[in-house]
């Protein structure tokens, strides 16, 4: 790894894995350090349901078995649980402080937006993550 990737965030492949060439006859995978690297982890660990993963059978979130589910305050309470749930086992460079959710009425029916405020906890710098859940993904409002 090179002296200037290195990083105390961490760093890993980017998502969705993509390749590069640096050099004629040599390619490497692009990587991704410091808060992207946590972004694109907390991506993949809300798309992720459990049992996804072979060898981390409990890896994720679940919310895609929640698609059709009606919208209450039952529900976003049980997303709220699950998403606090798999940062707190599987996010540990970062500090859930709130989760807000909105269903946006106006512009797309069945969109669910999650944010996330969070903090880094080796850096204590804040950021938002938002997260668009979509409960009927490519259908056509009438």
């Amino acid at each position: 790894m090179e002296q200037s990737r290195k990083s105390f965030l961490g760093t890993g492949w980017a998502f969705p894995v993509s390749f590069h060439r640096n050099v004629p006859g040599a390619c490497g995978v692009d990587m991704v350090s410091e808060v992207e690297d946590i972004e694109q982890s907390l991506f993949i660990l809300l798309r992720t349901r459990p049992g996804e993963r072979v060898m981390r059978p409990d890896y994720g979130c679940g919310l895609e078995d929640l698609l059709f589910e009606p919208v209450n305050t039952s529900l976003l309470t049980y997303i709220k649980e699950l998403i606090s749930k798999a940062i707190l086992y599987y996010e540990p460079r970062i500090e859930l402080r709130n989760i807000e959710i909105s269903e946006d009425e106006n512009l797309l029916e069945g969109r669910v937006v999650i944010s996330l405020d969070v903090v880094v906890r080796s850096t204590n710098s804040r950021f938002n993550y938002v997260y668009d859940f979509y409960k009927r993904e490519a259908t056509i409002r009438p």
